[in-house]
């Protein structure tokens, strides 16, 4: 099945840049485990609505890297030359979702994660966002 609800697909796009915007608070305030945490669910809107716009329907999994790749023919051209580098880091992140959100047994986010962690997690959400939104002329 594919779709091309763009405004769904524009709607994840916009929730993303505002997801960015509540990160940088939370980096700012040294919460290292939520900027990790926000930045995955930033990346996946955003990857989310990138597919959404191209008309595949996003599968309802955290990590899209596989499709991203599988279907870069599919997608915007001004993005095929990115499409590894966002799937990288959709995939990380994807990795360290639950862990930064709840910990385990022997993990305590807070004391786990710190800044090095929160400053690439940020990064590699403000590309993918910016790199998406770039398509629909969203401002970052």
């Amino acid at each position: 099945m594919t779709t091309r609800n763009r405004g769904l697909a524009a709607d994840y796009v916009r929730r993303a840049v505002v997801r960015i915007q509540a990160v940088e608070v939370l980096h700012g305030a040294g919460s290292w485990a939520d900027v990790v945490r926000k930045s995955q669910e930033a990346v996946e809107l955003a990857l989310k609505g990138l597919l959404r716009s191209s008309g595949i329907e996003p599968p309802r999994l955290h990590d899209v890297s596989a499709i991203l790749a599988s279907e870069r023919e599919r997608l915007p051209e001004s993005v095929h030359a990115h499409v590894d580098r966002m799937a990288a880091i959709s995939r990380d992140l994807r990795r360290d979702r639950e862990l930064a959100f709840l910990g385990a047994e022997d993990l305590v986010p807070s004391e786990f994660y710190g800044t090095e962690d929160a400053c690439w997690a940020l990064a590699g959400a403000r590309f993918v966002v910016d790199t998406v939104a770039s398509v629909f002329g969203t401002p970052d």
